[in-house]
């Protein structure tokens, strides 16, 4: 098992922001923190969307893989009728990928955001 922290993650709590075991990469529920800030700036759905997902990406390079060999996301979103920019802004950062996806309501997340991703990535 390795423990991945890249250099530029989002501060965290007691947990890795990656684990790679047997050829997987699992990312934390990652927010959409801006990496180097400290204030905690929540912008709109599209712009926390695509930080979310820069931030899934930042640990999945990282881990010696990429958004394209995602296998598996998880979304949280704080209200269901965000869905629709959610999704949008998830399709143009993701291309042509079509990962297996769930979509978990939520009421409340961390410092007022609206989303956040978890993922399942294959390395190498």
């Amino acid at each position: 098992m390795e423990f991945i922290v890249p250099g530029n993650a989002p501060p965290g709590g007691h947990y890795s922001p990656g684990v790679v075991h047997n050829g997987l990469v699992y990312v934390s529920g990652q927010l959409p923190i801006k990496p180097g800030r400290a204030e905690h700036v929540v912008g709109s759905i599209e712009e926390q969307t695509e930080q979310t997902l820069r931030n899934v990406q930042a640990v999945l390079q990282a881990a010696g893989s990429d958004l394209d060999r995602v296998l598996q996301m998880t979304i949280y979103v704080s209200d269901g009728s965000l869905w629709g920019a959610v999704n949008a802004t998830y399709a143009r950062v993701m291309g042509n990928h079509r990962p297996a996806r769930a979509v978990v309501p939520v009421k409340d997340l961390h410092y007022g955001y609206q989303i956040e991703i978890q993922a399942i990535a294959a390395v190498g």
